[in-house]
């Protein structure tokens, strides 16, 4: 079955600044582009479901997009479907998210209402670092149906079918992923593999740190899905392949989707509820509430004064008034003053950087650097 987009292939393409396409093609070069952005180099050290892992084989966000971007391909190949595009959305869809996963997400999204913002939402976000956060305001200037892909990806409100709507919408005025539906094919299907893509790999990386075992797998899943997670993705990707239609839009099977439904249902009791993950929740909501109230103080007090925040005597304050001096004209001109901007700064955090900032607010290395050269402090009982 070959489907096709009801939308024009310019409007498709369209960018908000006009750009002279090369030999990469539009949607290929928003790929690149991407790839070489800094809050893409970040995502190898955010957390995917296992916070800060030191087993290198479990799966970092940065690995999750690739996967995602996989999956997502080799279904539009099977329904002849522009490949580039759902690889370009696939590699861009979590670029907004915050350090820590979804635990992080939800501790800033509360922070972000108390101060009275709109709820953090990752998918939102990952529109707004693409279009306004990256390269000093400018953004990566992508394509329209890219855009539209990655703020409409939201994988975890699992349906059988999802029809595009084919229509161009101002996506600027986008504040909530509620409703929200792609506009094209590409993008209905990177929502599916974005789904696909952790479903089994949860359960491996879950296995593969004890947390739970292969056998407890309920036997509907195993039988019909597979154990291995590398059976389960191709017993997914074909299925969505074999029913997918003008008709249903991109669909599950019948006979498939409530083993999806089941799966996702033990995952979630299982895995995201279990008390090794929910106990991480008190701990980052102390950590980020350090960073944030911090941050908030330096730009309450400090203002645009550079002597101060050099008297702090640490990284993250002046990594913090340097990210203030590139983008706080940009921000006045977009959002009309600097208030979220600091919400911003530490949803684009690493997990490692984020302990770093702590580190440095509660331990200064100057501090460390004083001791070394205190025979007193290095040999406490020299004298």
């Amino acid at each position: 079955m070959e489907l096709q987009n009801q939308i024009s292939s310019a409007l498709l393409k369209k960018r908000k600044r006009e750009k002279i396409e090369d030999v990469r093609g539009p949607y290929y070069r928003d790929t690149t582009a991407i790839i070489h952005s800094s809050p893409f180099r970040r995502l190898k050290h955010k957390t995917q479901v296992f916070f800060a892992p030191s087993n290198d084989h479990i799966c970092t966000r940065m690995e999750h997009c690739l996967h995602v971007s996989s999956i997502a391909s080799t279904i539009c190949k099977g329904l002849g479907l522009d490949s580039e595009i759902a690889w370009a959305i696939g590699m861009g869809h979590d670029l907004g998210h915050t350090p820590f996963g979804h635990t992080g997400e939800k501790i800033l999204s509360a922070k972000m209402q108390k101060a009275g913002f709109p709820a953090f939402e990752h998918e939102v976000n990952s529109l707004r670092v693409v279009d306004f956060l990256t390269a000093h305001g400018k953004g990566l200037n992508l394509t329209y149906a890219v855009r539209d892909g990655i703020a409409c990806h939201n994988g975890e409100q699992l349906v059988q079918s999802i029809k595009p709507t084919f229509v161009v919408r101002e996506l600027e005025q986008i504040i909530s992923r509620k409703g929200l539906v792609p506009a094209t094919y590409e993008g209905v299907v990177v929502r599916f593999s974005d789904t696909i893509a952790y479903l089994g790999r949860d359960f491996e990386d879950a296995c593969r740190l004890g947390i739970i075992s292969e056998e407890q797998l309920p036997e509907q899943v195993t039988r019909i899905l597979g154990r291995r997670n590398a059976d389960i993705i191709d017993t997914l990707v074909n299925d969505i392949i074999e029913h997918s239609n003008e008709s249903a839009g991109i669909s599950f099977s019948d006979e498939i989707f409530p083993s999806v439904q089941e799966m996702i249902k033990f995952n979630y009791q299982s895995i995201y509820k279990s008390p090794m993950l929910e106990g991480y929740e008190r701990y980052f909501t102390r950590l980020l509430t350090l960073i944030l109230d911090y941050l908030t103080f330096l730009l309450e007090t400090y203002g645009y004064r550079e002597e101060l925040y050099v008297q702090e005597k640490n990284m993250l304050a002046m990594g913090f008034y340097h990210h203030l001096m590139d983008m706080h004209e940009e921000y006045e001109q977009r959002d009309g003053n600097v208030g979220r901007l600091i919400y911003d700064y530490v949803a684009g955090m690493s997990d490692n950087f984020c302990l770093d900032c702590a580190n440095e607010i509660l331990k200064p290395e100057h501090l460390n650097d004083s001791i070394e050269h205190s025979l007193t402090g290095k040999w406490f009982d020299a004298r």
